[in-house]
């Protein structure tokens, strides 16, 4: 099996089953492979998580750059990337939250994931809220704040279920953006 191949069917296994203190052997009996094809293509099973968590934290960034490129109002590239990220989150946000717990808890196979959970989302954000008319010395305070927020929405849609109400705070948060 090539890389690709791995990482994707080992993002969709943690997504519907979680991490919890699977060994690598068990990883890798899971995808239908050996310990050993994991260790070569990744190095370890930390090395796995990271790049599983990279994979899907890559694939949210992709959806911003897509919304962002088509012509589409920021409120229209704000609601439908609300929509399709909160369809991701309801798949893989058990396993975001999982490895940003273990990040929090300065385990080792997080080092890397540190900066990438919120770092690499900066830019995208901070230019997002500059063309969304909120001056540029503002933008970071306000995209740090956005992430934030959007992330404990989806911490309440997979706490609670309530789809309803984490929409209608979308919405708000969205609306309180617009009045730089």
């Amino acid at each position: 099996m090539s890389r690709e191949s791995l990482l994707g069917d080992a993002v969709a296994h943690f997504a519907k089953n979680g991490i919890g203190d699977a060994s690598l052997r068990s990883i890798a009996t899971a995808l239908g492979t050996s310990h050993r094809m994991l260790i070569y293509h990744f190095g370890s099973r930390e090395g796995l998580l990271s790049e599983v968590v990279r994979t899907v934290e890559q694939q949210q960034r992709d959806l911003l750059a897509e919304l962002t490129a088509e012509d589409l109002s920021i409120e229209q590239q704000a609601e439908q990337f609300w929509r399709r990220v909160t369809e991701a989150a309801l798949i893989y946000g058990p396993l975001f939250f999982e490895l940003s717990a273990h990040a929090m808890q300065n385990r080792p196979h997080t080092e890397a994931l540190k900066a990438d959970l919120i770092a690499v989302w900066l830019p995208p954000l901070v230019d997002l809220c500059i063309r969304a008319g909120i001056p540029a010395d503002e933008a970071p305070a306000y995209a740090r704040l956005g992430l934030a927020a959007s992330r404990g929405l989806l911490f309440d849609l997979l706490l609670t279920g309530d789809r309803k109400a984490v929409d209608e705070a979308s919405a708000l948060l969205n609306k309180l953006f617009a009045l730089p």
